[in-house]
């Protein structure tokens, strides 16, 4: 019964903006604004056949190698400067500098250097999911509760154990917000890369519909857009709370 309640709750909005759309688009009919009923019945001819395969996998693809690289480098990273004054005060000029820099405005360098392939469109991907992870990675580890690291020194714990004991588990949670963030960044990074110099991805498709007027079939690649951000946000929501931090959700069930 819960359960029902809030997807009753989660649902109660979009659906009410849908059937909002519904009657505007048959009140004041508009080429360029199809009805949500006219973007369904389009929708599977134009996404469940070639498409799929040809487009839809390689934009996630690309996405999962931009995204997991960003992780693999960004938080090992964080975490170091984190730790380290000097270092962070070394590389603080150049991270304020870099980071300023929209991704966005890579695409045209990156043509430059990496091609048109798919290496331009991870290096874009990785860039824009980088910087998340890295700041929030930073923030959660200087933003450690002195009273905690001064009493695992006061027992005398090795500086390691404290790292791994005291400091990563309190930044957990602010890294895995980083790496959540990151995931929206790199859905949009990957479709923009997609939309310069590219032969495939669904970005490339939304291009390609809004050049022949294809109206109806390019707003069926931002539904299923928004449908990949919905089933990784789930997936990524699913790992977070069963397998990267049970205990913090744990402890806020416990407080309530």
């Amino acid at each position: 019964m819960i359960l029902l309640r809030r997807l009753a709750v989660a649902l109660a909005v979009p659906v009410a903006l849908i059937l909002v759309w519904i009657v505007v688009a048959s009140v004041a009919p508009n080429s360029f604004w199809p009805s949500p009923i006219t973007i369904a019945l389009v929708f599977p001819e134009t996404w469940f056949h070639d498409r799929m395969l040809g487009d839809v996998v390689p934009t996630l693809l690309r996405l999962s190698i931009g995204y997991l690289a960003a992780l693999g480098i960004g938080i090992p990273l964080s975490i170091a400067i984190g730790l380290s004054r000097r270092l962070n005060l070394l590389l603080e000029p150049v991270r304020d500098l870099l980071r300023a820099v929209p991704p966005t405005t890579l695409v045209p360098i990156m043509i430059i250097f990496a091609g048109i392939g798919d290496l331009m469109k991870v290096i874009v991907i990785f860039w824009g999911c980088f910087w998340a992870v890295l700041l929030n990675g930073i923030e959660g580890v200087r933003g450690v509760d002195e009273v905690q690291r001064d009493t695992a020194r006061t027992y005398r714990v090795s500086r390691w154990r404290v790292t791994g004991r005291v400091i990563l588990p309190a930044a957990t949670p602010k890294i895995v917000a980083g790496a959540r963030q990151a995931l929206s960044i790199g859905i949009i990074m990957s479709v923009i890369s997609e939309m310069f110099a590219a032969s495939n991805g669904i970005g490339f498709n939304i291009i390609q519909f809004q050049n022949t007027f294809a109206i109806p079939e390019m707003w069926t690649g931002m539904l299923i857009l928004g449908v990949m951000g919905i089933v990784l946000n789930l997936i990524f929501r699913i790992v977070e709370r069963h397998m990267v931090l049970p205990w913090f959700y744990g402890m806020q069930e416990t407080e309530r």
